[in-house]
């Protein structure tokens, strides 16, 4: 995956439309079609409990149908990317104590991992305007700096894949 740059206003504008898109379908999807099966088949006793969960399951579907439909349209673009980069974050998360190890001991691809994280969590923050972070991030980002000047290591975060991970 590569780091691009994004406009916040859009990513911004877009997201929040696409919140309310989705609350909505699954709001309105969930209980109408929970109603329309209650009324087409009545239960004498007891709750509809299955009626209720069948219209949601069937609106998260029909979410997951629309997010894959319209997966190449423009409008989703920054959303989808955003949504990528927090999977690829996540990833490297569940193996960042390694990572950090294997880092110090001079492996290229654990600084370059290490990197790739760094810089896209610096721009995920900073779209959420999740700023409070951002100091331990500059610790973290001085310590993988001192490594690179240790073992003179030059990184390229285009160079990145998610199959590095793999060794770790």
């Amino acid at each position: 995956m590569l780091i691009i740059e994004i406009d916040k206003t859009r990513y911004r504008r877009h997201f929040n439309i696409v919140i309310v898109i989705c609350i909505s379908v699954l709001a309105l999807g969930s209980l109408g079609i929970a109603q329309l099966l209650i009324a087409l088949f009545p239960a004498q006793e007891g709750t509809h409990f299955h009626w209720n969960l069948l219209g949601v399951v069937v609106s998260v579907a029909i979410i997951a149908i629309m997010f894959k439909v319209k997966k190449d349209d423009p409008f989703l673009y920054e959303v989808l990317y955003v949504w990528r980069l927090k999977q690829a974050l996540n990833l490297i998360g569940r193996k960042i104590r390694k990572l950090k190890q294997a880092a110090k001991m001079g492996d290229t691809n654990a600084m370059l991992a290490l990197q790739f994280s760094y810089t896209g969590s610096r721009q995920l923050w900073t779209l959420d305007d999740n700023t409070i972070t951002l100091n331990s991030l500059d610790k973290s980002q001085r310590e993988l700096d001192e490594l690179l000047v240790k073992y003179d290591v030059s990184l390229d975060i285009t160079q990145y894949k998610r199959t590095l991970l793999n060794a770790f």
